[in-house]
């Protein structure tokens, strides 16, 4: 799918940068491959979108912030950020390596990286405190948070909600990786968080709720205004999206893929453009 931000092709980054997470995941006996792949298009969007300034160094003042909140799918935004030409690939072989900044979980000595994260529900506690400073400081940059529906059921996430609907910090964009699965089980059944449209609206957030595979829908819920407080967008995804095996199956939140299976996969992405 082409749109008219860059003439930018949006589907074959987002199947390049699933092939590199496949590659870095396998060639470092990793986990959350699946996590990875259910991202991948929403990172794909902001990162290759000039409405966003994530690719901007971090000491430039009017830069915009991304966190990424479930950190455990850090190779999805290593992926995005080398595939955007910000990463060497000698850094990117390096990943899960002893000594390396590439960690397990997103690490802020990566170049382009914000914030460390990797302990589940405090991305977003970060990105309201900025939306608060830019608003003391009369300034005004995007503030986004990625967040796994797993990792709303901590409780810090709402009452960071609640702060930014009370004090309408319009710049805060709240992301959550609907999958409806976690680490063992689906969602539902680990710690139930439906009806979770009504939840978050009741905490003061404007609701979207798109197909966060469609680039189409992305576009549209991430580049409109918020009327006055923060903007949640829940993504309904695929976890392991783009490799039928890995599809809505638990079992490649922690699985290593082996050679077979990396060959698999990646026979199936070519055949996707």
């Amino acid at each position: 799918m082409k749109t008219d931000i860059e003439n930018l092709d949006f589907s074959e980054v987002a199947t390049t940068t699933k092939m590199t997470v496949l590659r870095m995941v396998h060639q470092a006996k990793a986990s959350h491959v699946a996590s990875a792949l259910s991202i991948v298009d929403i990172l794909t969007f902001l990162y290759n979108c000039d409405r966003f300034s994530l690719c901007e160094d971090l000491n430039i003042a009017n830069r915009d912030s991304f966190i990424l909140s479930k950190g455990h799918a850090c190779t999805a935004l290593y992926a995005t950020l080398y595939v955007k030409g910000l990463l060497t690939k000698e850094m990117l072989h390096s990943y899960g390596a002893d000594g390396s900044p590439l960690m397990h979980h997103v690490s802020h000595k990566v170049p382009f990286v914000d914030f460390s994260s990797g302990s589940l529900g405090h991305g977003l506690s970060v990105t309201v405190g900025l939306s608060k400073a830019d608003q003391i400081n009369g300034e005004k940059h995007h503030r986004i948070c990625l967040l796994g529906d797993g990792e709303i059921a901590e409780g810090a996430n709402w009452e960071a909600m609640l702060f930014a609907a009370h004090h309408s910090l319009d710049n805060v964009t709240i992301l959550i990786d609907n999958n409806n699965l976690q680490s063992l089980d689906t969602v539902d059944n680990t710690l139930n968080l439906y009806p979770l449209k009504e939840k978050l609206e009741s905490f003061g957030c404007e609701l979207h709720e798109i197909n966060g595979h469609c680039f189409e829908e992305i576009e549209t819920a991430l580049l409109s205004d918020s009327s006055k407080g923060p903007k949640a967008v829940v993504l309904k995804t695929i976890k392991g999206k783009g490799v039928s095996f890995m599809e809505n199956s638990v079992r490649w939140h922690y699985k290593n893929p082996s050679y077979d299976e990396l060959s698999l996969a990646l026979s199936e992405l070519r055949k996707v453009n």
